[in-house]
């Protein structure tokens, strides 16, 4: 059998609940068919590029297939079908990654990162005055 990856884009008006759903709908295709899916990962809601069918954003799901052609081309047609399903894009890879993929990674790093200091507002200091009008022009820079 092949492995595969397949990231798939969902439309924004569902929930993030149906989402993952749609994702098992994918997965179980493939079980039907003789394929295992190895992972399964919702990377979220994100913003797209530029718009889709009228879509801003759309929820990514990620699937590592380890099937045989037939059930891969049986899941395409179905997302192909399906009105929810924005994009989609399957790729033959060599070896799957048993790690989280870089899109799940990348969601642990902002709480590694720490606090920004403690910086406030106050802390930086007064304001400079504002200016309302332009500065006076004296008759010495004029001559």
């Amino acid at each position: 059998m092949s492995t595969y990856e397949c990231v798939l884009i969902a439309r924004q008006d569902i929930s993030a609940a149906q989402a993952e759903a749609l994702g098992e709908t994918f997965a179980q295709i493939i079980r039907d068919n003789g394929g295992n899916v190895v992972k399964s990962e919702y990377w979220g809601l994100k913003t797209l590029a530029y718009k889709i069918k009228k879509n801003r954003k759309g929820h990514y799901i990620m699937l590592g297939l380890d099937s045989p052609p037939a059930a891969v081309a049986e899941m395409e047609r179905n997302m192909s079908i399906n009105e929810d399903v924005l994009r989609y894009l399957t790729v033959r890879v060599d070896a799957l990654d048993a790690t989280p993929s870089v899109m799940m990674q990348s969601r642990g790093e902002r709480g590694e990162r720490g606090e920004r200091g403690g910086r406030r507002f106050d802390d930086r200091g007064p304001r400079p005055p504002r200016r309302s009008e332009p500065a006076p022009v004296s008759d010495e820079a004029s001559a």
